[in-house]
Order: C-alpha cells, then sequence, then structure tokens
C-alpha cells in the first residue's frame, strides 16, 4: 500500500504517492490524466539502465507507449545546451498541449525537465517519478524547475507544478551509499527548519531507513513531503514562508559552485554541512545554544555524512570567496543577503539581519579545521 499527500493549490492540486513498487503501476496512476494513451519520457543514462523498461512495462500495462531520451547524468546537465536538447526533442515528438511529459529520474532530470514542460508550447504538463532521495522528498514537489548557469545554480527557471509524483521508494535500493546519504541530507532539514519531533524520530529511525526499503523509509518520505506540501500551499512562489525551505542551501549553494558543481560535493552533501554551519552562525549570534549544533553534527556524523568543510575533497577558496559565491544565491533581496537561522532544532527563520563578519568568522573556522 502507497501513501498520499495530496498538494491543495487552487486550480492546480495534485497527488504524490508514496511507496514500493509503483513503477509497476505507473499506468493506472498516468492513465487518468492522458487524452491519447502515449507519453514522452525524459531521463538520464543511469536511471534508464536500471529502471526504464520497468517503467515501459508499468505504462503498457495499461496500454500506455512511450518514447524516451536519455541524458548524460550529473549535475552539468542542468544547462541551456541540455534544456535546448530537451525541447527541440519534444517538438521532433509532436508533443501537444493535451499530452504529458514525464521527468524520470533525480532532481538534476526534474529540475530540467520541468522547465523544459512549462516552456514548451508556454506550458504542457508533466509527471515527475523521482529515483533519487533527495528528488523524492525535495525537488520532485512544489513546482520549482530550472537549470543552472555560470552565474550560480537554479538562477533560470520557472514554477511549473507536476500533475501527479510517483515516489517509489524500491528504487532507492539501487543509489549507491553517498547518494542515499546526500538525499538523507535534504530530509534532515526537514526536522531541522520546523519539526523537532521529526528530527527526534530520525535521530532514532536514521539507520533502519538508510538499510532497507521498510516502513520507516516509506514514513520518512511521506514526512518530508508533507512538511513541504504544506509550506508550498500555503506560500507557493517564495514570498516568505517558503524560504524556510532553503535552510543550509545559502552555504551550501556557494559551495557547490567553489567545487564546480562536480561530483566533489553532490548537492545533498553541500545542504548537509551548510545546515551545520547554518546552526553555527546561529550559535555565533547568540540565538541559540551551542548544544543545538553540536547536535546537528553528532546526528549527520552518525549517519556518516559530510559535515565540515575538511570532509570536501580538493582545495577550496578562501572565507572571503565564499561569501562573494553566496553574493549570486536567490536569496538575495535588494542586494541583501538572506540567511536561514535557527532558534533550536525545529524552529528556524529568515532573516537578512546577519553581520559578515559573523559569516567570515564561520568561514574561517571552517576552513581552518580543513
Amino acid at each position: 500500500m502507497s501513501e498520499r499527500v495530496h498538494v491543495a493549490l487552487p486550480g492546480r492540486a495534485y497527488d504524490v504517492e508514496i511507496g514500493p513498487g509503483l513503477l509497476a503501476q505507473a499506468g493506472q496512476f498516468v492513465a487518468p490524466l492522458l487524452k491519447r494513451p502515449r507519453v514522452v519520457v525524459i531521463s538520464d543514462e543511469n536511471v534508464a539502465a536500471l529502471h526504464l523498461e520497468t517503467l515501459r512495462a508499468g505504462l503498457a500495462a495499461d496500454g500506455i507507449t512511450m518514447e524516451s531520451l536519455l541524458l548524460p547524468p550529473g549535475e552539468a546537465t542542468k544547462c541551456w545546451a541540455e534544456l535546448t536538447r530537451c525541447v527541440e526533442w519534444l517538438l521532433d515528438q509532436k508533443v501537444e498541449r493535451g499530452d504529458v511529459v514525464v521527468a524520470f529520474g533525480g532532481g538534476v532530470i526534474g529540475d530540467l525537465v520541468g522547465f523544459a514542460a512549462s516552456v514548451l508550447r508556454r506550458g504542457v504538463r508533466f509527471v515527475q517519478i523521482p529515483t533519487s532521495l533527495l528528488a523524492q522528498v525535495d525537488s520532485s514537489v512544489g513546482g520549482k524547475t530550472g537549470i543552472n548557469t555560470r552565474h550560480g545554480k537554479n538562477l533560470v527557471g520557472a514554477f511549473h507544478q507536476p500533475s501527479l509524483v510517483l515516489a517509489d521508494t524500491a528504487v532507492l535500493g539501487t543509489l549507491t551509499p553517498r547518494d542515499f546519504l546526500a538525499g538523507y541530507g535534504e530530509v534532515v532539514k526537514y526536522g531541522l527548519l520546523g519539526d523537532a519531533a521529526f528530527f527526534d524520530w530520525l535521530e532514532a529511525q536514521g539507520p533502519a531507513l538508510a538499510e532497507g526499503d521498510g516502513p520507516a523509509r516509506v514514513e520518512a518520505v511521506r514526512r518530508s513531503v508533507q512538511m513541504k506540501a504544506d509550506i508550498v500551499v500555503r506560500d507557493e512562489t517564495e514570498q516568505g514562508e517558503r524560504a524556510l525551505l532553503n535552510l543550509g542551501h545559502t552555504f551550501g549553494h556557494a559551495l557547490e559552485a567553489a567545487t564546480g558543481y562536480s561530483s566533489r560535493l553532490l548537492h545533498g552533501e553541500g545542504v548537509a554541512i551548510g545546515c551545520a554551519l547554518a546552526f553555527e552562525l546561529s550559535a555565533r549570534m547568540g540565538l541559540c545554544a551551542q548544544e543545538a549544533p553540536s547536535r546537528v553534527r553528532a546526528h549527520l556524523r552518525d549517519m556518516g555524512m559530510k559535515v565540515d568543510l575538511s570532509d570536501i575533497e580538493g582545495d577550496l577558496p578562501d572565507a572571503a570567496t565564499l561569501l562573494a559565491l553566496m553574493g549570486q544565491d536567490k536569496k538575495v533581496v535588494e542586494g541583501q543577503l538572506r540567511f536561514i537561522l535557527a532558534r533550536d532544532i525545529g524552529d528556524s527563520f529568515v532573516t537578512g539581519d546577519v553581520m559578515q563578519a559573523d559569516v567570515l568568522a564561520v568561514l574561517s573556522d571552517a576552513l581552518a579545521r580543513c
């Protein structure tokens, strides 16, 4: 049995189905959306090798045919060139306004294909079938789509809500331990930003959900998706509360830029390190007790995750350069960088009232530990 989270956006509501074995049942969920029994699927080569035929069979069981385009895996695929490739291919496939495009992969595929769907014929419907933990708990829900440029991450994009999200937790078993833990960085984020009881639960259940596709894994995804859905319904286009979902991202995106959006640092790893740094900054500013960042770091360490800048292979730029990279973040408002800080675990808030000297000190201390 799958769990269902309803994203109740007026006029654009959709369901997120969560549970094992959903790929084999994909047709029954997708069929009600279709005007003709055909979908086009964009995936990456790694995901396709593992799961594309299962999806094809799951669609065919309900009489749905599919055509597919496979892209290279990795963050570098979220670029202008691959966006153009996707849009031109969709046009080659004669995708109409009434058709459905399927994004089948991790966060990179979801963001890129969702953006392509948003601009194709001024907007066609799309379905997210996320195959990474990070995508299942975060990027597949909420309608943010986009690509990276030389200026930074996700600076070109659109809000374009999916018509359906199918999160098959069984496919998470094919992730490498590193990729799974990178996604776990986003799971932890939800507890840190607004649900202390969820963080307590993760401290107890983290090892179980990392080890296998049992009830703990389904519940972790469900609870994360429910938290995000609730926030998105209240603030779809990030005018206020939705910015809380960027806890850890201001630091994390700067670190991703500093490492060239490469395999040196996965997005979820940057978020995990960024959460630790955000709590360190909060403690330095006297907003929370030092026990809070210590507890955050201890749990990330217990899960075997990256926590410090010293956990990133290779050289990093100095603190001033990292701060400058933060200046390209989407959370800059009227030239002022906004941070998501914390009063305690489960109690975060957005503020622009941060001294650059405090940020530089936190970064300098972190670099000194390298």
